[in-house]
């Protein structure tokens, strides 16, 4: 009965072990509302994150709507905006993530989500948050049709460029930007305009490319906080793909946790 008992023991804290040792080191808030071009990917985007939180041992609230910004968002060591802009957010949540921002709270900005009303324009939308415009650090113009295009990393020290070769083949909308509020940021990946139409576009569109310095993927540090933005991100198939996930989790761990940025 003795030995039983040992060997129950045993077994018991054998069945702990990989709990422990999984022990969460950060808990994430991903915010993912479906919308008319962004929806498909919500279901694949959770289950690749389910992934890697087991393999990274981090945790995160998985949210389809804003009211969990009513909340305490200090519990959170970064909010990650998945495809679904800050535009979302009422009065209300907005003032709240703005303070959780100062407090020292990060952020995480994919694809979609870096598209917001401009601000600083004569006629600005109601719905204009200039605060976020600022947060991503560059304001959206237009796209031309997805291409395959290629990406040269410019930061290798960069988290988010780790596992990525130094000259990329991807397939995405590579978004213009402009920069109306003047933010310092550190890009992370540029494409290459030579390898892509920038004027491909719709009837009644202009898109003309913005020349050799196209960002697509950046960091900086925002109020008391670490915001990483990657315009990559369009298609659902992109979120079962290793080498964006890997480039997702680089800049989601940089921005949880400020580490991974080979400073030497």
């Amino acid at each position: 009965m003795k030995n039983a008992i040992l060997a129950l023991g045993a077994a018991a804290l054998l069945a702990a072990a990989p709990f422990t040792c999984a022990e969460s080191q950060y808990k994430l808030l991903v915010l993912a509302i479906p919308n008319k071009y962004h929806y498909e990917y919500i279901p694949v985007a959770r289950d690749s994150l389910e992934r890697l939180a087991k393999l990274h041992a981090f945790e995160f609230t998985y949210a389809n709507n804003t009211g969990v910004f009513d909340g305490d968002l200090r519990q959170y060591a970064a909010v990650v905006f998945l495809n679904t802009p800050g535009e979302e957010l009422n009065p209300s949540q907005r003032a709240r993530f703005e303070a959780y921002m100062r407090g020292g709270g990060n952020a995480v900005v994919v694809h979609r989500a870096a598209i917001t009303p401009p601000s600083a324009v004569p006629n600005p939308a109601p719905n204009a948050w200039p605060w976020y415009e600022r947060l991503v650090g560059r304001t959206f113009k237009i796209h031309p049709m997805l291409q395959t295009a290629a990406v040269d990393v410019v930061d290798r020290d960069f988290p988010a460029a780790c596992g990525l070769p130094p000259r990329w083949i991807w397939s995405d909308e590579w978004y213009e930007t402009t920069d109306p509020y003047k933010v310092a940021i550190r890009p992370v990946l540029n494409v290459d305009e030579s390898s892509y139409d920038p004027t491909k576009i719709w009837p009644g569109q202009v898109a003309t490319g913005m020349g050799k310095s196209h960002p697509v993927a950046w960091y900086h540090r925002y109020e008391g906080g670490r915001v990483f933005v990657t315009l990559l991100g369009h298609d659902v198939a992109m979120y079962k793909d290793p080498q964006y996930l890997s480039h997702l989790m680089g800049g989601i761990w940089w921005a949880a946790t400020g580490k991974g940025q080979r400073t030497d």
